[in-house]
C-alpha cells in the first residue's frame, strides 16, 4: 500500500509523535495552522469517515477517547477544535482517516459563505 499515513505508523518517514498506543499514533501537522496542530490517526488503514464500519470502529472509539489528552500534550489547555474531512469535495487529501485537533490559541468561529 503506498498510503503516507501507513507509512509514517510504519516508521518509514519520519514524523514528531505526540502520542501512540495499539491503536492510534498522534503526530505535530507540518504545516500547522495553530501552536497545537495534531493529526491523530488510526494505525489500521481506514480510508476515510466512509469507511468506518462496526468491525473497525473501535479505531475511532479509541481515539476519541484519547483526544483530550493528545490535545494537552499538543498544547491545547484551553480548548481545541477535532476536524476531519471525507472525500477530496471536502478537502481531504491523505486518504487515511485522520482528525485534526487544533488549539493552543483563540481560533476563529467559521462562517459558512451565503448561497
Amino acid at each position: 500500500m503506498d498510503c503516507l499515513f501507513c507509512k509514517i505508523i510504519a516508521g518509514e518517514i519520519p514524523s514528531s509523535k505526540v502520542y501512540e498506543d495499539e491503536y492510534i499514533y498522534a503526530f505535530k501537522d507540518i504545516n500547522p495552522e495553530a501552536p497545537c496542530h495534531v493529526l491523530v490517526i488510526p494505525k489500521k488503514h481506514i480510508a476515510s469517515m466512509d469507511e468506518i464500519t462496526k468491525e473497525n470502529s473501535i479505531y475511532v472509539a479509541k481515539i476519541f477517547e484519547k483526544i483530550p489528552e493528545i490535545a494537552k500534550l499538543g498544547g491545547a489547555n484551553n480548548g481545541y477544535r477535532v476536524i476531519s474531512n471525507c472525500g477530496a469535495d471536502a478537502g481531504q487529501t491523505v486518504f487515511h482517516l485522520h482528525y485534526h485537533v487544533i488549539g493552543g490559541t483563540e481560533l476563529p468561529i467559521h462562517v459558512f459563505p451565503e448561497k
